[in-house]
């Protein structure tokens, strides 16, 4: 009986000292987590006063993602012999030029992708890779400044796609307004004037007008996380059906060293281009389709996959 009470009063004060030594380990935490705050904190403050000093800033990140498989009389699919892969990369970058009475901002977006799938038991099908996402985005923004954070601008903008039918549709606006940078990631563009120029062999559909160009871009980066967001509009003057917008998306956070995740996503609305797919390129094409008729879908894409810090 003595043994067993001493052994149950070991255990006792066993579990004692672990629960103490846990209660105390955890209440060490706290004040360390305040600790890295404070100093991510002044971090912080500290990369705001080197983003505000004059001179350039350059830099980019991007997102690549792939996969490959294969199968072999997997009966439970509709093409049970096949090979399928897909590889997409998306490319961020900025050069900034940032002076006492001036700025000159600059900016490019890629974001391309190839998709196959062979059906081996179809000799005739197409078993090479084919362009699936295409997206090709360039701007030069510079600002005379009125006050720190009004400024008179020209901006340039050049829109197309590079793996296939280049500069057909391209669309380079030209125009000058007023730029707005309330905080030093953010920066809104409106240009009451604006020319919209559309390059396009299909002139029946695709026409250049004037209009209002604004344009919204946040760029930002916390610790491991980079974040861009980039809206694109031209409200045509001429008429609505030439009016388009674009907002793109990127995020990247870095595991290690210059690694990590990325995701992209897309939105457009463009009713020049529904009309165009209708009328050329769908798979069964409407010759006699107008702008009154389709249904102009929202045009989206996204991107997930390993990311890298240039």
């Amino acid at each position: 009986m003595k043994k067993l009470l001493f052994v149950a009063l070991a255990m006792f004060m066993v579990f004692s000292a672990q629960a103490q030594t846990e209660e105390e380990l955890k209440a060490q935490i706290g004040p360390k987590k305040d600790s890295i705050a404070a100093i991510q904190k002044r971090v912080n403050a500290l990369q705001a006063k080197l983003d505000a000093l004059p001179g350039w800033k350059i830099g980019a990140f991007g997102t690549i993602g792939g996969s490959i498989s294969e199968f072999n009389n997997w009966f439970a699919q509709g093409i049970p012999n096949n090979s399928s892969g897909n590889i997409g990369f998306t490319v961020n970058a900025f050069a900034n030029l940032k002076e006492e009475k001036f700025f000159w901002r600059n900016a490019a977006n890629v974001n391309l992708a190839w998709v196959k799938l062979d059906d081996k038991d179809d000799p005739t099908d197409d078993d090479s890779f084919r362009q699936a996402t295409d997206v090709f985005n360039i701007s030069s923004l510079y600002g005379r400044k009125l006050s720190e954070k009004f400024a008179i601008s020209t901006l340039a903008e050049y829109r197309t796609t590079i793996l296939s039918n280049f500069n057909d549709p391209g669309y380079l606006d030209l125009g000058v307004g007023a730029t707005w940078t309330p905080i030093s990631d953010l920066v809104v563009v409106i240009h009451p004037l604006n020319y919209n120029f559309v390059f396009s062999s299909e002139d029946t559909i695709f026409e250049s007008s004037m209009g209002a160009k604004i344009v919204a871009d946040y760029t930002k980066q916390i610790g491991a996380v980079s974040f861009k967001s980039n809206l694109s509009m031209f409200q045509s003057y001429k008429s609505s059906d030439y009016s388009n917008w674009t907002w793109t998306n990127s995020f990247s956070y870095t595991l290690w060293k210059m690694i990590g995740v990325g995701f992209d996503f897309g939105l457009r609305n463009n009713k020049q281009e529904t009309l165009n797919y209708i009328v050329n390129n769908a798979p069964t094409p409407d010759p006699n389709a107008t702008f009154a008729s389709i249904d102009n879908e929202l045009q989206t894409y996204w991107t997930l996959g390993l990311s890298y810090k240039f």
